[in-house]
């Protein structure tokens, strides 16, 4: 699987060209598009996310365009594994927990803008919902192994939910399957 760049590397990156967003919503929100059905073109994959990046030099920024490589190659395998762009594994638990809180937001942004129909299964409309509370939510962690367990479940949920959501989606992307 390709892997992301640093979440320390996408920072600088947007902060360059101004976009206006975090790493984990970045990630999350090509995610969620794809999971819908969407496709992410090398040249207007910001556009279709509605992230505007002035001048464009920032969709053909390497390290923007590995979040877009990184998140495409999570479906490339079998079985599908979801990993959100958080910061490593040395930052605080809370900054991890406020970065998958911003993935959650990202990843419903980028589905509602990539669905392409309204018939969406029972099951489909719960992983929303449940991600609709972790992206409202602010997950109060003080760093103890309780707070770490928690957050592992709700990680591991999100990585289940989101292929979950990629294997109903799979019926609506154009065949054949190309997302590049």
């Amino acid at each position: 699987m390709t892997q992301p760049p640093t979440y320390a590397r996408v920072a600088a990156a947007l902060r360059a060209s101004r976009l206006g967003t975090q790493p984990s919503d970045l990630h999350g929100s090509a995610t969620g598009y794809l999971c819908a059905g969407g496709q992410l073109g090398a040249d207007d994959w910001l556009d279709r996310l509605e992230l505007s990046p002035g001048e464009g030099a920032a969709a053909r920024d390497e390290v923007l365009a590995g979040v877009r490589a990184a998140a495409i190659a999570q479906f490339e395998q079998a079985p599908v594994r979801v990993e959100p762009l958080l910061p490593d594994a040395a930052a605080p638990l809370h900054e991890h927990a406020q970065a998958l809180v911003e993935w959650c937001r990202g990843f419903l942004g980028g589905y509602g803008l990539g669905v392409q129909h309204t018939g969406l299964s029972e099951q489909a409309r719960e992983l929303l919902a449940d991600f609709g509370t972790i992206a409202s939510s602010h997950l109060e962690v003080e760093g103890g192994a309780s707070d770490e367990e928690a957050f592992d479940d709700v990680l591991d949920f999100v990585r289940n939910a989101a292929a979950a959501l990629w294997r109903e989606g799979e019926q609506r992307r154009p065949s054949p399957r190309s997302l590049h």
